[in-house]
């Protein structure tokens, strides 16, 4: 594995991270652990075709890209749940209380939403080349457009300021440790995300096609479906309607 100052490209603006780090692996440029951290992105990239609203230069916005090997296509989520718990370490060691995940793979600080992440692969049959690990959070913004009335950032919870490429240095070992782990021992990871889910053994509102419904979550299993009391879903099936 090279040095990450090796690897970290720095973008003054880009539609999206995502889009930038695809497009070098398709032109052969790309290699494992490299990093495009966007200073502005202006199409950027959210769940289930979203928009991730970011204020120019005061928030982390970047794309690593990651040799998923010897990982198959059915730890996708898994991955995703190690990317997620790494984040969640980083965002711990600046305020310790109140963070969790809520699934999919939005990352809370009480009922507010503070980063989140897209994973997008490059898949060749049964083979899993490359994931492209998209990951935004809120550093510095102090407001946030009406239509994320949710959003908070860091510089919100604890009053301090930070610099975007930092926390991309910090958080990239932890990302490299969590994957890791997966490698190794993959309950380890579930069972963190478990401990960590946003919600967990408490009443939630959904929402399926145009019946809404309350139901008390108990956990996500492995493949990434969350199970309640109501029954298993899968990511996109339900809608959440508590919180955002």
């Amino acid at each position: 594995m090279t040095t990450f100052d090796n690897q970290l490209i720095e973008l003054e603006s880009v539609d999206s991270t995502n889009n930038y780090a695809m497009a070098r692996i398709h032109e052969g440029l790309a290699s494992d652990g490299m990093v495009y951290l966007a200073r502005n992105q202006w199409a950027g990239k959210g769940q289930r075709g979203k928009t991730w609203i970011s204020e120019p230069g005061q928030n982390l916005m970047m794309s690593l890209i990651i040799d998923p090997s010897p990982l198959n296509l059915n730890q996708q989520f898994m991955f995703s749940s190690s990317i997620a718990l790494a984040i969640l370490d980083l965002l711990k060691g600046f305020q310790s209380n109140h963070w969790k995940i809520k699934w999919p793979n939005d990352i809370y600080w009480n009922d507010r939403k503070a980063g989140g992440l897209l994973i997008e692969s490059v898949i060749t049959g049964p083979t899993w080349n490359w994931a492209v690990v998209g990951i935004g959070i809120n550093l510095n913004q102090s407001s946030f457009p009406k239509e994320i009335p949710n959003a908070i950032s860091l510089h919100q919870i604890t009053g301090a300021r930070y610099e975007p490429v930092s926390v991309a240095r910090e958080l990239v070992p932890r990302i490299r440790e969590q994957i890791s782990i997966l490698k190794k021992t993959p309950d380890q990871i579930l069972l963190r995300l478990n401990n960590s889910l946003y919600k967990k053994d408490q009443v939630i509102a959904l929402r399926k096609i145009d019946e809404l419904f309350v139901t008390v979550l108990k956990a996500v299993d492995s493949n990434g479906l969350l199970v309640t009391e109501a029954g298993t879903f899968k990511s996109g099936e339900v809608e959440w309607m508590m919180n955002g």
